[in-house]
C-alpha cells in the first residue's frame, strides 16, 4: 500500500519534471527510482489519477496531469453524486455494503472508485439499489467510513 502510494507520487513527479511521451519512458524512469511495476500497475495508476495526453505544440503527444481546478470539480461531483444517491452504510469485517436510492448504484459505486480511496480493492454496483465494496485485507468498515468522512465531510453515520 505504502509503495503504492510512493509510486504514484512518483508517476506525478515524473510527468511534471520531464517529457514523457510513453508508458515504456515512464516505466524506466520509475524503474531508474528501484520500483518495480508492471505496465499493467502503471496502466491503472494513470488512468487513477487521470494521467491525459496532450500535444506538445509539434512533435507529438505528452502525459499531462489534470490541473488542481479540474481534479478538484471532478471531486465535488463524485462527492455531491454519493451524498445525493446514498441511504446507508453497513459492514462486516472488510465488506462494506451501501445500500442507494433506485437508480443509483452506478453512480455510488463510481464515486467510491473515483475517490482514491487506497483501501477499496473493488467495488460492485448492483442492478438498482446497492453497491458492495471490498476493502483490501487488513482494513475494516469502520477503517473505511473513516476515510469516507475525511473525503466527504457531510457524510451522517
Amino acid at each position: 500500500m505504502k509503495e503504492r502510494l510512493a509510486r504514484l507520487k512518483a508517476v506525478r513527479k515524473f510527468i511534471k519534471t520531464y517529457r514523457i511521451e510513453s508508458q515504456e519512458a515512464l516505466l524506466g524512469h520509475l524503474q531508474t527510482e528501484g520500483f518495480v511495476v508492471t505496465q499493467a500497475t502503471l496502466s491503472r495508476d494513470l488512468k487513477l489519477l487521470k494521467v491525459g495526453k496532450i500535444s506538445d505544440g509539434h512533435k507529438g503527444y505528452v502525459y499531462s496531469l489534470p490541473g488542481d481546478d479540474e481534479r478538484q470539480e471532478s471531486e465535488r461531483t463524485y462527492i455531491h453524486d454519493f451524498l445525493r444517491g446514498y441511504i446507508s452504510i453497513d459492514w462486516s469485517g472488510n465488506m462494506v455494503v451501501i445500500k442507494t436510492y433506485s437508480g443509483h448504484s452506478d453512480l455510488v459505486a463510481l464515486a467510491v472508485d473515483n475517490l482514491g480511496l487506497d483501501d477499496v480493492l473493488g467495488t460492485i454496483a448492483g442492478r438498482d439499489n446497492v453497491v458492495f465494496v471490498c476493502l483490501r485485507e487488513g482494513f475494516t468498515g469502520e477503517d473505511f467510513m473513516n476515510r469516507m468522512k475525511e473525503s466527504i465531510p457531510d457524510l451522517e453515520d
